[in-house]
């Protein structure tokens, strides 16, 4: 039988389909293309971030079924979570599973298979456990994402992920070893540390946290870079600086979300900083690393936001001096607390903002490239094509250069010679 998936939203997503990818194949299925009308199951792995990635949830599951009407429908994730009893999608899956179990789904298709009823499966995500899954290879050659964590506890008033995703639980330490040192012994050079709410990795362990992690994956022969997908700036505690200062395989990027440059909108979207707290804790991160590139998250529009606090958020985006960014126009989502207040900005307004946020981002980018021409940059080339190589250094800036397929994977030295559409361009080092 020939199975495709779809993945919305983010990296755990993307790790979580690739676990159950490697489920259908073991057992014999076929992978193919979403877009091939003749497979006999359709997955969909949902987003509920916004409005907008329920509304995609919403139609991928509806296209699965206009593709093959005999075809089999399976939705899981988020959005089903949250829409436990959305009509408009039951009628279309024949098989639902929300955040809970997703490492079963597998077998509950197999059931349907079987029996043909219809299955329902979408419980309680509080009292939920690390839902352990493993993964031996990646869909890329160089670089595999390892889900450590599921679950968020912050409650930003904009954000429903803790409603679907649960509470903070974490993978066991001995777990995550072994299956990095199993990617590594299969050729992967990178891991990239990923979560709901990554940094606050070991909360629910005991005397065991996301620095002590980093510490033991240091140790790992053959294992290169050691990537952290994103992490909130209230959890680069003393430890973790100390675990930045001492770990060289800690790639030389992290992303740190900030979401608004003043501190009136920081307070009425919950987050647990003000400025001068980000500020400060960057210029600490910098006396470690002087050269890291830090990227980050900002929400334009947000409800109440005038055009001094937006202003605000520029300057400060300039103060930080951030490596680039992404820019997301403010989205009331239902039931949070934000979809309820007060003062929301026109569509049109936000539109502008967005433009001028993401201009200021750009140019900051384009700062940080360039200032890597002359200098040698360690690359992993990922991809190959027509005798070019491209690949990302540690402080993930692509990079491309004339060289053989046969360097995919390997550590190769680069003398940056220019620069060109969010691209250096190379010469391998002789």
């Amino acid at each position: 039988m020939k199975i495709a998936v779809y993945t919305l939203g983010c990296k755990v997503n993307t790790y979580e389909s690739e676990y159950v990818i490697k489920e259908f194949l073991k057992r014999g299925y076929e992978l193919t293309s979403f877009d091939d009308d003749t497979a006999d199951i359709y997955l969909i792995n949902t987003c509920t971030v916004t409005n907008t990635s329920d509304q995609k949830s919403r139609k991928m599951i509806r296209q699965a079924k206009a593709k093959n009407k005999w075809c089999i429908v399976a939705a899981m994730g988020c959005f089903t979570q949250i829409r436990n009893n959305d009509n408009a999608i039951y009628d279309y899956v024949d098989v639902v599973i929300g955040n809970k179990d997703k490492s079963k789904i597998v077998d509950l298709i197999e059931n349907y298979i079987k029996n043909r009823n219809k299955i329902l499966k979408i419980e309680q995500i509080d009292d939920a456990t690390f839902d352990d899954m493993e993964i031996s290879y990646f869909n890329t050659r160089t670089r595999a994402l390892v889900k450590i964590e599921d679950g968020c506890e912050n409650f930003c008033s904009y954000c429903i992920i803790p409603y679907v995703r649960g509470k903070v639980r974490s993978k066991k330490k001995e777990k995550v070893i072994e299956e990095v040192t199993r990617l590594v012994n299969n050729g992967y050079k990178e891991v990239v540390l990923t979560g709901i709410h990554t940094g606050h990795y070991g909360s629910d362990l005991k005397d065991y946290d996301f620095s002590d992690l980093l510490n033991e994956l240091q140790n790992i022969n053959g294992l290169e870079r050691i990537r952290i997908s994103s992490v909130e700036i209230t959890e680069l505690n003393d430890k973790f600086l100390d675990t930045l200062k001492k770990c060289d395989k800690i790639a030389n990027h992290i992303h740190i979300p900030l979401q608004a440059g003043s501190n009136h909108i920081l307070k009425l979207m919950n987050r647990k900083y003000d400025k001068d707290y980000y500020i400060n804790k960057i210029n600490e991160i910098r006396s470690i690393r002087p050269d890291i590139a830090i990227t980050t998250d900002v929400i334009v529009g947000f409800p109440k936001e005038s055009i001094d606090d937006f202003n605000e958020t520029i300057d400060f985006v300039k103060k930080v001096n951030f490596a680039g960014g992404h820019v997301f126009p403010f989205s009331p989502r239902s039931g949070t607390v934000a979809s309820k207040m007060t003062g929301m900005l026109t569509k049109a307004e936000k539109h502008n903002r967005c433009k001028m946020l993401i201009n200021v981002f750009d140019n900051l980018e384009e700062e940080y490239y360039k200032k890597h021409i002359k200098k040698e940059v360690k690359v992993i080339p990922e991809n190959y094509l027509d005798g070019t190589l491209k690949g990302h250094t540690d402080n993930y800036l692509l990079v491309s250069f004339k060289g053989c397929e046969a360097l995919i994977g390997k550590s190769v030295n680069v003398k940056i010679t220019d620069y060109k559409d969010k691209v250096l361009i190379g010469k391998i080092k002789e």
